[in-house]
C-alpha cells in the first residue's frame, strides 16, 4: 500500500517479508521495540523501515539479548547488521552479557563433569563382578614346583 510518507505494509505484509509470524510482531509492537501506525480502520501500517527494524531485533535477540536489552540499546542501533554505536552504555551491557554467559558456561561445564563422574560411578557399579575365590581353596593351592 502506497501512502502519503512512503510505502506502508500491513502486518501479514511485514510478517511475509521478514520471516516473523504475527504474533511475534504484535509482542515486539507491546515492547516497545517496533511502532506501527494506526489507519482510520485501526490495522497496523509499517513503513520501509519496520523491515529493517524486525531484522535488528532478531539479530539482537539470536545474540542473546532479552527483548528489554534490545529496547535499551535501539536508540544505538543501525543498519540490519546491526551497528551498535561504541557508547559507554551499550559496551557496559554487551560486556555484562559476556560475563553472564561465561558464567552460565562455567556452571554447565561443572554440571557436565558431575553428571559424567555419576555416570561413571553408576555403569562401574553395573559392571559384572568376579566373585573372589573363598580363602580356603587359595591357602590350600600349592604353586607348580613348590
Amino acid at each position: 500500500m502506497k501512502v502519503k510518507g512512503g510505502l506502508r505494509v500491513r502486518i501479514g505484509e511485514l510478517s511475509r517479508r521478514t520471516g516473523v509470524n504475527p504474533h511475534q510482531l504484535r509482542y515486539y509492537e507491546v515492547q516497545g521495540l517496533l511502532v506501527p501506525d494506526r489507519g482510520g480502520n485501526g490495522y497496523r501500517d509499517y513503513g520501509e523501515e519496520a523491515v529493517v527494524t524486525v531484522a535488528q531485533i532478531r539479530k539482537l535477540l539470536d545474540a542473546g539479548l532479552s527483548t528489554r536489552e534490545i529496547g535499551y540499546l535501539r536508540p544505538c542501533v543501525s543498519g540490519a547488521a546491526p551497528d551498535l554505536t561504541p557508547c559507554p552504555e551499550t559496551l557496559d551491557l554487551l560486556q555484562a552479557r559476556i560475563t553472564a554467559l561465561d558464567e552460565k558456561i562455567d556452571t554447565l561445564a561443572r554440571s557436565r563433569q558431575t553428571l559424567r563422574e555419576y555416570l561413571t560411578a553408576t555403569r562401574e557399579r553395573l559392571a559384572p563382578t568376579v566373585p573372589a575365590p573363598p580363602a580356603a581353596l587359595t591357602e590350600n593351592r600349592k604353586t607348580p614346583g613348590a
